[in-house]
């Protein structure tokens, strides 16, 4: 009875965002990928016993077998980062002297790029800082041969930028361009994370955050999955704003995710049918499953996703979930919340601190079963 009234009491009232808050001491947050990625640690959570207990990722193939399908996202992380400097309002294009040039050289300038916009060449939504100095018509010079120009203005930081010069934005974003590391890894990207912060099996580019859970994959453990009798999906979505933007809301409810771009290829559609459990890597792989499902069921299909899931969410196509540790009040933990049960994952999160486990992009990670 007492369970049945506190679920009443739940489901009677507007989610409050600081329901979904948890302490984390700094030193916790990872900082570097473990030399082996497959070395990490892996909280299971057995959902139907409320208990959990403590393994290695190593393990994973342990928890499969015939009838399991792991659903990974194959979306590629782009170098979505730039830094450059102010070079004032109205300049002329590269290697052009302009004598009433305004000159702000010592303004520094980071360009986050979020995606391009459809039918306009060189042309992208971004996040700006700092936002509220760059108007409209301002110029951001990266290094001697790239400009971007600010075009339009959107909220909290939002921009739409253009770029100048010739040659392809992706070739040059390759050369110039930085990993996006989120903000709570304190240390600029080096070269190593343009290998670790991509899963082994990425194709298509499009990402500006790794989908995490799918950083501790190596050759060897898909082929340990597959031989312990698991079907292996590739999904896509591109993951943007929608996925790491901060819920602004006090009230669960009211929070609105941006649309993201998703895919599931026929052949992949097959085997997502054909499984009797399906186990998504990452809560974007989540999201895709529970699009389709939605959609018209487990078929080929793809589009723009703007799919919020929080506690009270009846999952239609998702058995299983292996995802790494998540942000206090973000939209990611509200969907492992919605799918373990509130109570249960945030007692399993307090574990994981007093237990020593690495948290975020490059920790360690959990599997809900």
């Amino acid at each position: 009875m007492p369970r049945i009234r506190k679920l009443i009491f739940w489901l009677s009232r507007d989610m409050q965002l600081s329901d979904f808050d948890y302490h984390l001491p700094e030193d916790r947050v990872a900082q570097q990928p473990l030399e082996d990625r497959a070395a990490s640690r892996m909280l299971v959570i057995h959902r139907r016993e409320g208990r959990w207990e403590d393994r290695m990722f190593r393990e994973l193939p342990r928890f499969l077998g015939p009838g399991d399908c792991l659903v990974l996202n194959d979306s590629r992380v782009f170098p979505s980062r730039l830094l450059g400097r102010r070079a004032g309002v109205g300049a002329l294009p590269i290697g052009r002297k302009n004598p009433r040039r305004r000159e702000h050289l010592s303004g520094e300038v980071e360009i986050f790029l979020l995606k391009p916009v459809p039918g306009e060449d060189g042309t992208w939504r971004a996040l700006v800082h700092p936002g509220r100095k760059m108007r409209v018509g301002e110029r951001v010079r990266f290094g001697e041969d790239l400009e971007a120009e600010i075009v339009a203005r959107g909220s909290y930081g939002e921009r739409t930028v253009r770029f100048l010069g010739g040659g392809r934005i992706e070739e040059q974003l390759e050369r110039v361009g930085h990993v996006p590391l989120p903000p709570y890894i304190r240390r600029p990207d080096t070269p190593l994370d343009r290998l670790r912060y991509q899963t082994i099996y990425a194709r298509e580019s499009g990402s500006v955050a790794a989908p995490t859970a799918g950083l501790h994959f190596t050759a060897e453990i898909l082929e340990e999955c597959r031989a312990a009798g698991a079907e292996i999906a590739r999904v896509r979505l591109h993951v943007g704003l929608g996925t790491f933007q901060p819920i602004r809301t006090s009230t669960v409810e009211d929070h609105r995710l941006q649309a993201e771009w998703f895919r599931i290829p026929e052949e992949e559609a097959g085997r997502l049918r054909a499984a009797s459990r399906r186990v998504a890597v990452g809560t974007t792989a989540v999201r895709v499953l529970e699009t389709a499902a939605r959609r018209g069921g487990l078929k080929a299909c793809e589009g723009d996703t703007d799919l919020y899931i929080y506690p009270g969410f009846q999952f239609q196509a998702t058995g299983a979930m292996l995802t790494n540790f998540h942000l206090p009040r973000s939209s990611l933990l509200l969907l492992v919340c919605a799918f373990g049960g509130r109570d249960l994952v945030l007692s399993a999160y307090r574990h994981a601190v007093e237990a020593g486990y690495r948290f975020y992009s490059y920790g360690d990670c959990m599997l809900l079963a």
